[in-house]
This record gives C-alpha cells, structure tokens and sequence, in this order.
C-alpha cells in the first residue's frame, strides 16, 4: 500500500475531468474582515453528491474497472451480474462509491452505524442505487462488520482512507486551488479518515513548498489529532462528536503516514465552534456546510486569536495572508440547520 504520488493526483484530475466539476474558489468578502486575511472558501458542497469525496470515488471505482476490463463482471459478481463492492461509511464516503458504482455499473453495499446517523445522507445512498446496512454504534464497529463481510464473501473491499485511488482522486482539489490561487499561504482542510488533509499536502509539497497546510478535527473526536501529535496508530478510546463526518476513533494507516510528514500543523475545535462556523458561512457566504464542511472556517477563527504555537502558520497567525478554507460538504439535514439557524 504505497502513497498515491503528484503524477497520480494530476492522471486522476485528467480521468475524473469528464464526471466532475471543478469547483469553485470564492474570497468571502465579511468573513475575511472579520480573520484580518484573504479567506477563500473551496465549494465542494456544490460536488453532485454535496461533498468532496465524490472525486475519490470515481477515480477509485472508474480506474479498478479500466484495469479489470473484460473481467470486470466476472469478479465478485452478484446475481444480476454485476461486480459488487462494499465499504463503511457514515455518508459522503458511502455516497461516492454509490455514485461511481452507477456511474461504472458496479453492485454497491454499504454498512453505516446504528446511531448517530445523517438520515438524509443514508437516504442519498440508496437512491444512488447502494444496499444500505446498518451495524453497531459507530463507524469504526460498521467498517469492522464490513471488512469481515467482504472477507466471507469475496467482495472488493473499498476502505474510506486506505485507498491511494481515493486520496489521488481527493487530492485533485488541491490542484485546483493551486491553479485559481498560486500564491494561496495557507490551506485548512477538515480531517476524518485524512483523505483530503493528505491528498491535499501531496499536491503542496510539489506545488509550493512554503504554502502551510493545516489539518483540523473536533476535539470531541480527536483520534487522527493524537495520531499525528504521537505519531501512533493507537485507537482514541471516545467519539462523541455530534458531525458525522468528523466522526472516527481509529487512525488509519495510509494517510496517517503521510500526515506525519508532509503536514504542518493540526488544531482542535469543540463542535460548538464548528456549529458557529456552519452559521457564519449561511450568513456571510450564502452557503450550506455540513459540520465537517464548516470545521475549517472554525479552525482560522482559532487561528485568528492564537499568537504562539508549535508552528510557523501558528505563532504567525493568518493576519495578511491568502487563506483557504475547503468546504468539504453541505450535506447537512434540514432539521439540524434550522436549530443552528434559529439558535
């Protein structure tokens, strides 16, 4: 399992180019007066399925169907003689691969937890044609329920982060930054498996080396946060984060590894903060941002008040400098942002 490289992240811009695309980056205007920065929000919510990981998914299912060719339905095959994948997903991830699926022409199953679940996420991915199975409290008890289906039946296990094509796919984003906005300083990317915080380091080391980026997570969910502060793969023993896409306690391998060299800082929010930065961004910027989405903009609000840290970006803080923020998703349920909204 190596590390996807820059060649692979510019050849998955090129295949997933015809499916998806390019999002805009837009300079929100009140926000950056209130941060003393440039701050640019990267729209992955306006992605087909709301969220970021659609270009993993495609890249991923598009690139294993090339390389099988004609025997693509006869792997893993089910009855109505299709291939059939599985994967774990609390939503964005899980809604990728059942948009590639119907996209390539692959059976999709996907296992989600019992609770905390986003209804309208669950939703999206059966009317993307995906077997939605419900197991255990939380993510990681779904993705070991997965793993010992796909190993009883054979199926092409999709992990949501041990996948170089998936952060190849991710990573794409970065390049797009990086081509509306060369001379960007700093790129805040929310962190749940990694994908994106990783996929988008690839592409800066190449790019630009002196642009920081900065990966940030709930501290109600803070296991890839102590994975990179101790540079352990050690479970974190709670998840108690009420936004789903932020929602793991086990660090995964892949993106964990390139973390811990190539990224330049990690900050911790509460979800009280991510659920102000959801608000800031319907107020100020007009957009709709699941908690995971909006945990970016939480994280250069505690950038903007911190003058001393472990790094650079930190003790210098983002005053003057071109910022970027990824919107990862918008997925959030309507119920939700209207308490948010109201409150």
């Amino acid at each position: 399992m190596r590390p996807p490289t820059f060649q692979d992240i510019v050849a998955a811009r090129e295949f997933i180019a015809p499916y998806l695309p390019k999002t805009p980056l837009v300079r929100i205007a009140r926000i950056s007066e209130e941060l003393g920065c440039d701050y640019y929000a990267k729209l992955e919510n306006l992605q087909p399925t709301g969220a970021f990981k659609v270009r993993g998914g495609v890249n991923l299912v598009g690139s294993y169907r090339t390389a099988r060719g004609s025997e693509w339905v006869k792997d893993t095959t089910s009855a109505n003689n299709q291939a059939a994948l599985i994967t774990a997903s609390t939503g964005n991830h899980g809604q990728s691969i059942a948009f590639a699926g119907r996209l390539f022409g692959a059976r999709v199953i996907i296992y989600a937890p019992v609770e905390n679940v986003n209804e309208s996420k669950m939703q999206a991915m059966r009317d993307l044609g995906a077997e939605v199975r419900l197991h255990g409290c939380d993510f990681d008890e779904a993705r070991l329920e997965c793993e010992r289906v796909a190993r009883a039946e054979s199926f092409r296990y999709v992990h949501s982060a041990n996948e170089p094509g998936l952060i190849a796919g991710v990573g794409t984003v970065g390049l797009e930054i990086f081509e509306d906005l060369p001379d960007v300083d700093v790129i805040i990317t929310p962190a749940g498996g990694g994908s994106c915080a990783s996929g988008n380091c690839i592409v800066a080391n190449q790019l630009n080396q002196r642009v920081r980026v900065i990966a940030v997570q709930s501290e109600a969910a803070p296991a890839m946060w102590h994975s990179w502060r101790n540079r352990s793969l050690d479970p974190y023993p709670t998840m108690k984060t009420e936004h789903e896409g932020l929602a793991t306690r086990v660090p995964f391998e892949l993106t964990n590894k390139i973390l811990w060299e190539l990224l330049d800082d990690f900050v911790l929010v509460s979800d009280e903060k991510i659920n102000e930065a959801i608000r800031f961004l319907a107020r100020d910027a007009k957009q709709v941002a699941e908690g995971a989405g909006a945990a970016s903009l939480a994280a250069a609000i505690k950038l903007r008040d911190r003058g001393r840290g472990s790094s650079p970006t930190v003790r210098e803080g983002l005053r003057g400098k071109k910022v970027v923020g990824i919107l990862t998703g918008g997925n959030i349920p309507l119920a939700r942002l209207a308490k948010l909204m109201s409150g």
